[in-house]
């Protein structure tokens, strides 16, 4: 039986970094994705020890670079997506940079829906044939309840609209699609003070992403299994 397969993005740090290391030593072939893998870091320590993992270059802001990628591994198989990659620009009302608001919405949530583009056959000619997508409460319209941070949450409530609308689109391709929030998570995003730390919310967020099915396609769930509401 062949080994299944998954592709992370921004996989050099903090939670795609965890997936990496978790999928990795559980037998997957791992495709880790990130801006700059020519840099020394813990990914390339990562890889060294593990011959299942393979590094490339993708700057997920830059969809050329997602095509030249998907034409690369146009004869390889995806059982799983992982779009983990993501910036998180601050902004409070009176001073928003709206040039960085732009830019969140293409790498938070415009890459996301170029990505399921240009692995749709990838994907359909794998055994699992999932999408999953990081989001965060912060997207939820229905919790917020502190206002502010504009940019950020405003870009991943139109990344839970996008894997909504995937999770509809894709189904005819036999493809289910989760949306997860990840939780408070101790990494350079979260900050030290989080709550849990990247081995627990992955650890949560795989059990997740191996129960998903068409049968449950479209959820907006936490790492913990709890529902988010939209």
């Amino acid at each position: 039986m062949n080994t299944y397969q998954v592709l992370i993005t921004g996989a050099n740090r903090g939670i795609g970094l965890e997936f990496a290391r978790q999928y990795a030593a559980a037998g997957w072939n791992v495709l880790a994705c990130c801006r700059e893998p020519q840099h020394p870091s813990a990914l390339q320590a990562l890889a060294s020890a593990h011959t299942n993992i393979r590094i490339f270059p993708l700057d997920i802001g830059d969809f050329t670079q997602i095509d030249a990628l998907a034409l690369r591994l146009k004869d390889e198989a995806i059982d799983v997506l992982i779009n983990n990659a993501g910036i998180y620009p601050h902004s409070t009302f009176g001073d928003t940079n709206y040039d960085d608001w732009a830019k969140a919405f293409r790498i938070n949530a415009m890459a996301a829906l170029k990505m399921a583009e240009a692995f749709v056959q990838h994907i359909t000619k794998s055994r699992l044939k999932k999408i999953a997508a990081l989001t965060s409460k912060m997207g939820s319209i229905d919790d917020n309840t502190s206002g502010e941070s504009y940019i950020y949450r405003s870009s991943k409530t139109a990344l839970n609209m996008v894997m909504k609308s995937l999770s509809i689109d894709l189904k005819p391709y036999g493809i289910s699609v989760v949306t997860l929030h990840p939780g408070w998570v101790q990494t350079s995003m979260g900050g030290p003070n989080a709550l849990i730390n990247t081995q627990t919310s992955v650890t949560g967020m795989r059990e997740l992403i191996e129960d998903l099915s068409l049968n449950n396609t479209g959820r907006f769930v936490a790492y913990d299994g709890q529902e988010v509401a939209w």
